[in-house]
């Protein structure tokens, strides 16, 4: 039997219909018929966690999801994935607060960086996800060095995020921003970039740039898949 999946998600809706669509879809690519594993989705109501991190409130920004994590338990998921970068930072509270297993995005794409044999990479995400830290101290016990944009870049990665892509809005000038802060960061150093937002794939394909891209979605739903259907 399959594993259950818990999706703890709602940040934003974009971000969860990239989680439950691909796990799917990359089920019935794979083997051809719809016996996926189950999935629980427990999508919170997004504002809250807008609000709470703009106001320093990580705690309940953890007691929250903790619960949403309970709630999942609760309903037969086996693990979680929770379908954001962002809220990673808040990843190990949300472990302790449950039974079941988390399974980490952090360590799925530093594994997949580390198959490239890539040291050093840009990261972009919310403002959060680019300076909070927990990206770049989990990657540096592997061995990568991260690279975030500058401050002016880094506000415009930022605003187009929570202004268009969790609102669905795709804009051209916007990717064209994206592609050349890409251009700085690899004028930096940087030998790949983490698309570290689960909205930012929407933007930004492989066509828009050189450098390797590491889908943090894309990873961590084959990861999810892999787990699920693991009978070990």
């Amino acid at each position: 039997m399959h594993k259950t999946i818990g999706i703890l998600g709602g940040m934003s809706p974009e971000s969860t219909v990239e989680y439950y669509l691909p796990l799917t879809h990359a089920y019935i690519e794979r083997f051809g018929d719809y016996a996926y594993p189950e999935i629980i989705i427990f999508s919170v109501s997004f504002q809250a966690y807008v609000d709470w991190p703009r106001q320093g409130r990580w705690d309940l920004v953890a007691q929250g999801l903790s619960e949403a994590a309970r709630k999942l338990e609760a309903a037969g998921a086996e693990f979680i994935v929770i379908a954001t970068n962002t809220m990673h930072i808040v990843e190990q509270e949300i472990r302790q607060s449950i039974s079941i297993p988390v399974l980490s995005l952090l360590d799925v794409v530093a594994q997949a960086i580390i198959d490239r044999g890539i040291k050093t990479v840009g990261l972009l995400g919310t403002e959060f996800t680019m300076e909070h830290g927990f990206y770049q101290s989990a990657l540096a016990e592997r061995g990568i060095e991260i690279i975030i944009p500058e401050d002016v870049d880094r506000k415009v990665v930022n605003d187009i995020i929570y202004d268009e892509l969790i609102k669905g809005v795709i804009r051209d000038d916007s990717r064209n921003k994206y592609i050349a802060i890409i251009d700085r960061l690899a004028a930096r150093g940087a030998q790949g970039i983490i698309l570290g937002c689960t909205e930012i794939p929407l933007l930004i394909g492989a066509k828009d740039t050189p450098l390797p891209l590491f889908n943090t979605t894309a990873l961590h739903v084959q990861a999810a898949l892999d787990y699920a259907l693991d009978e070990s």
